[in-house]
């Protein structure tokens, strides 16, 4: 596993040296997140992650704490407000929300007494989940809050939670959709749906993006065009191609051939923590690897759908290939969870 997660990483970061022209900041800044994700990656294999759920709570408090003072204090970028800036680094307090989550549920879950079945265990778990969420979307910053959604799902389900559950949630986002569409969603938000649908309405403004991702990922037929060679890319007609579309970057350059070495690496890793969590020596441990697991899936499954044109553009990262410090940190962070609890199934 750790062979394809830094083959992942290592192909992220051509990427982003041809999406931005070469050794630039983003480059290097990518290099240094690399650098910290793998020892922070380090750090959460070298702690058994009993002692870490135990401290859950802790952690928990400690990203909610973060989270609140980002909404007051955070510093603002395209009319978001996510970072804290440290000066030297900007800390996205929300990305490693994820594991924080998947730890509290873990132990929430694991050391439940009544079952995971029950409607209090079922609402508190939730509740556990829905506060980082709320408090993330206020931000705004939609696509990172609905990464913590399949971790609730993930773990509730492995726990106990009957399917009839899904179906009754599932109706009540359906009737739900209408209310969200009148007072909840943003302007903005609203209009990446109506562009998703039909990108030509506006294909010089909302629809911009996810016209030249469909064109950029196309235009690499099997071989691709060649590293630093793609005209999508290097001629800047994809926005934020070292980032949101980093994906689309590599199927303009490596072609069918370079997405189909991508696609295996990351299902390598999926298939490998699923295995983690079969042979966890307990439930806390298979939760915990769920629930690290679920949000990284979704999260590549949404990026490369919405780089193909098959999902409405939001500013969701391909994890290990997208630019953004925060966002590696947290993702090696949570495999090291992974390793961990796959090191010490042998354990007492």
């Amino acid at each position: 596993m750790i062979a394809a997660l830094a083959a992942l990483c290592g192909i992220g970061l051509a990427n982003i040296y041809s999406a931005t022209g070469g050794p630039t900041r983003v480059y290097f800044t990518q290099m240094y997140g690399i650098a910290l994700g793998i020892l922070v990656l380090v750090v959460c294999t070298s702690i058994d992650y009993r002692t870490l759920t135990d401290k859950s709570h802790i952690i928990y408090l400690g990203v909610v704490v973060l989270l609140i003072y980002v909404l007051f204090f955070g510093a603002v970028r395209g009319g978001s407000r996510r970072w804290i800036d440290l000066g030297v680094f900007n800390l996205q307090p929300s990305e490693f929300a994820k594991a924080a989550v998947a730890l509290v549920l873990a132990k929430f879950f694991g050391e439940s007494r009544r079952g995971a079945h029950t409607q209090i265990d079922l609402i508190v778990g939730g509740a556990l989940m829905a506060l980082p969420l709320l408090i993330i979307s206020r931000q705004p910053d939609l696509g990172t809050a609905v990464t913590l959604i399949p971790v609730f799902f993930a773990i509730a389900y492995v726990a106990g939670m009957p399917m009839k559950i899904f179906g009754i949630l599932a109706i009540v986002g359906v009737l739900a959709a209408p209310v969200a569409w009148n007072f909840a969603l943003q302007d903005y938000q609203k209009e990446r749906i109506q562009t998703f649908l039909d990108p030509a309405q506006d294909a010089k403004g909302a629809g911009y993006q996810q016209i030249q991702a469909r064109i950029t990922v196309g235009s690499g037929w099997l071989w691709g065009k060649g590293f630093m060679k793609g005209t999508q890319g290097q001629l800047r007609f994809l926005p934020v191609a070292h980032n949101d579309f980093v994906f689309s970057v590599l199927a303009e350059e490596q072609g069918f051939a370079g997405v189909l070495v991508a696609l295996g690496l990351y299902l390598f890793v999926i298939l490998r923590s699923l295995e983690a969590a079969q042979l966890a020596k307990d439930r806390l441990g298979a939760y915990l690897v769920l629930g690290v697991l679920a949000s990284f899936t979704f999260q590549v499954i949404y990026n490369i759908t919405m780089s193909a044109g098959l999902a409405p553009v939001k500013g969701l990262t391909l994890p290990l290939m997208s630019y953004g410090g925060s966002s590696m940190i947290a993702t090696l962070a949570g495999f090291g969870l992974i390793l961990n609890v796959r090191m010490r199934r042998f354990t007492n």
